[in-house]
């Protein structure tokens, strides 16, 4: 039996630790927060007395003798300097999947488990004297070994959630070592680009890190691939997920403030092919909350938003794909119907923002409370207006017609690819038409689009090819460009705001949806009745120079 094996059962025959203790002490020691020798003094289960190897070696537990042979660059390359330095495990041998460390801590042998999650490989540790592992060590990385003085907090969860904080996981910026400082040039880096999202995804040969900016993603440099493993644990670990399972998804969340504005990190991980693909959505709650002048509505537009969101009962849907805006667009709406005589519920998964004087549910799940059941409930508060962060299914559905019909105003998103879609799409669900046509009050189809760089901006002429899309809206236009500068990263752009579809259900509609009339159907009639589609809106938009042609291609060409 080798040493590290023998550890727990000398432990527990010499009476220091029960089998429950050792159990605890390594569920708690998760990760690399703290060594295990001090997870097991901070649960109170040894003395620091007890830490001496000394005391061990009256038991029969002796540190081996190792071979001092040389150790190739690769195989200490398969443990970052920081892991060593912090937890004093040094690699000196690898064989197939399994690498040979030793250490000088006699409790870290307990923890070996946690420590192969993170590398990646299979461990097989060996307890060495003092003086042999800082012999070793000096040999290869010069010099004494760092303090044995660890960093705090890196295994404190945020309050009620699975939340922690840059500071709370690494320390201050004189103690974090490269894996951590990698980490957070990481996320500083997609603040200053004022990305939306972090995509760190390994591919074959490297490690490959994008930022979403204004909807399109841009690759950045990277760092080694020799340092995947530990970022994507770093990652894992800073969000509050399992590093150990690498097999499933997993969902975490980070809550930090960078250069000075408080984050909200949704970080999600996926396994895939050359190992875990991790995405970080950036909510930033200094630049959220934005007003109904700020969505880039035209006049006409916003004018008719407002009076359909301000009926007292019936139902109003923002329909677009992910990313679209679709909940920023309520949140506008919510603001401005917020007040004090009128009592406001949401129901959301997850709640991203809050909002002073709204009730906000939290959707989980787990404990059966779903969007059905919270809406189901909700109806007993006696609320004015509600809003469901998502229909997803025939119940949520038929709720929110049944709350529609008894007084109170729906507010709520669907997925669907235009605004006439969501009728017929209710209707697929299970609902009756007739009900769809009562209680359905409006809606609006919308897709971010990019607007041009104010700093670059300038003045141009489309070719004739765009000029022929342009005679599509009425109206002469101020076309504009932008050149690129570093205020833009040189992409011209800067910015982003919504192109609307906006539909009114009128009584011409209501008897084709009483018909069960097809989505073609509803839609030629909506258009005769003055509906603008989504590329209409997005040209009026660049004959007043706030975009451009090939931007409204992109995003709405499809919806011609």
């Amino acid at each position: 039996m080798k040493d590290h094996e023998r550890l727990p059962e000398v432990l527990i025959n010499i009476g220091l630790l029960t089998d429950e203790q050792i159990r605890k002490g390594i569920k708690e020691h998760k990760g690399l927060g703290e060594r295990i020798s001090q997870v097991l003094v901070r649960l109170g289960f040894i003395s620091q007395e007890n830490l001496d190897p000394k005391l061990l070696a009256q038991f029969g537990v002796f540190p081996v003798k190792v071979e001092e042979e040389v150790v190739p660059r690769e195989v200490l390359e398969k443990i970052p300097q920081e892991i060593i330095n912090t937890h004093r495990i040094l690699p000196i041998k690898m064989e197939g999947r399994t690498l040979t460390v030793i250490t000088d801590q006699p409790y870290n042998l307990l923890a070996l488990e946690n420590f192969s999650a993170v590398i990646g490989m299979g461990l097989d540790g060996l307890w060495v004297e003092q003086k042999v592992f800082e012999r070793i060590y000096s040999r290869y990385y010069g010099g004494a070994i760092p303090s044995l003085k660890q960093k705090q907090g890196i295994g404190d969860r945020g309050q009620g959630t699975k939340a922690r904080t840059l500071e709370a996981a690494g320390g201050s910026a004189s103690e974090e070592g490269p894996i951590i400082q990698i980490v957070n040039l990481i996320i500083e880096e997609a603040v200053k680009t004022r990305a939306s999202d972090i995509h760190v995804e390994p591919q074959e040969g490297k490690l490959r890190i994008r930022y979403r900016i204004d909807g399109v993603l841009h690759e950045v440099p990277s760092p080694p691939q020799r340092l995947q493993g530990s970022i994507l644990s770093r990652l894992k670990l800073m969000g509050g997920m399992n590093i150990a399972e690498k097999r499933l998804p997993q969902d975490g969340r980070i809550k930090t403030e960078v250069l000075g504005r408080e984050l909200d990190l949704r970080v999600s991980s996926l396994p895939a092919l050359y190992g875990e693909s991790i995405v970080m959505r950036i909510l930033d709650k200094s630049v959220f909350f934005l007003g109904i002048k700020d969505l880039g509505f035209l006049p006409d537009q916003q004018k008719l938003f407002e009076q359909l969101i301000a009926i007292p009962t019936g139902i109003f849907l923002v329909t677009g794909p992910t990313g679209s805006g679709k909940t920023t667009t309520l949140y506008a709406a919510l603001s401005l119907l917020n007040k004090t005589d009128r009592k406001l519920i949401t129901v959301e998964d997850p709640v991203e923002y809050q909002i002073s004087g709204i009730n906000q549910v939290q959707v989980k799940p787990q404990i059966h409370l779903t969007f059905s059941a919270a809406l189901r409930s909700m109806l007993r508060q006696s609320p004015d207006v509600i809003m469901v962060g998502e229909i997803r299914d025939a119940e949520t559905a038929g709720i929110a017609i049944q709350s529609a019909l008894t007084g109170h105003l729906i507010l709520s998103t669907l997925h669907t690819n235009d605004a006439p879609g969501a009728v017929t799409r209710l209707i697929d669900m299970g609902i009756k038409p007739y009900l769809v046509a009562s209680t359905l009050q409006g809606i609006l189809a919308q897709r971010l689009i990019r607007t041009v760089c104010p700093s670059c901006k300038t003045s141009y002429s489309p070719t004739k090819d765009e000029l022929k899309v342009l005679e599509e809206v009425p109206g002469t236009g101020q076309y504009s460009i932008g050149k690129g500068c570093d205020q833009c990263g040189r992409t011209g752009f800067r910015g982003r705001i919504g192109i609307y579809e906006l539909f009114r259900m009128q009584e011409p509609i209501r008897q084709l949806i009483f018909k069960r009339a097809s989505t073609a159907q509803i839609r030629a009639k909506a258009r005769e009745l003055g509906m603008k589609t989504l590329r209409e809106d997005g040209l009026a938009k660049v004959k007043l120079g706030w975009t451009t042609v090939e931007e409204i291609f992109r995003v709405a060409q499809a919806e011609d």
